[in-house]
């Protein structure tokens, strides 16, 4: 193998361990913000999916927020018993059940979903507009090369 590919190689495995420990932080940091809410960051997703795009068919949201569909259960029957979410059958199609938000949700994020939108830019205030801007771009890059593989 040529010097070239090595390198290449090594840079590989640095930028996959200097990401997955970035990615590591950030999660951390974000779960005690999230956690400081009275929610686990499934049931903060799962809310906020619903309070920022409106009704969700159940079966949905799983692939939405990157949940196993096994868990959107247990998770929609938790913030259903802290009222927050309710079932809702879908008129059109009685097999389908929507999540909604309940007036208490509504509520809760409306206080808390600025103050955690304060903790993310907080978070990623370690970089400017720009330095945001390319990352973002460089990472979609990354992520559809390696869905496409």
């Amino acid at each position: 193998m040529d010097t070239k590919n090595q390198q290449e190689e090594a840079l590989s495995l640095k930028l996959f361990v200097v990401l997955t420990r970035a990615l590591e932080s950030i999660r951390k940091r974000v779960e005690e913000d999230i956690k400081c809410l009275g929610l686990n960051p499934t049931e903060f997703a799962v809310l906020e999916l619903i309070y920022s795009k409106g009704d969700q068919p159940i079966q949905k949201i799983g692939e939405k927020v990157l949940i196993a569909s096994s868990s959107i259960t247990y998770v929609v029957d938790k913030l259903e018993k802290k009222n927050l979410l309710k079932r809702k059958p879908c008129p059109k199609d009685r097999r389908v059940i929507h999540a909604t938000i309940t007036t208490d949700g509504t509520e809760l994020m409306n206080e808390v979903f600025p103050k955690h939108k304060k903790a993310i830019k907080e978070i990623f205030s370690g970089l400017d507009i720009k330095e945001k801007e390319e990352l973002i771009e460089q990472l979609k890059k990354l992520g559809f090369h390696a869905q496409n593989m």
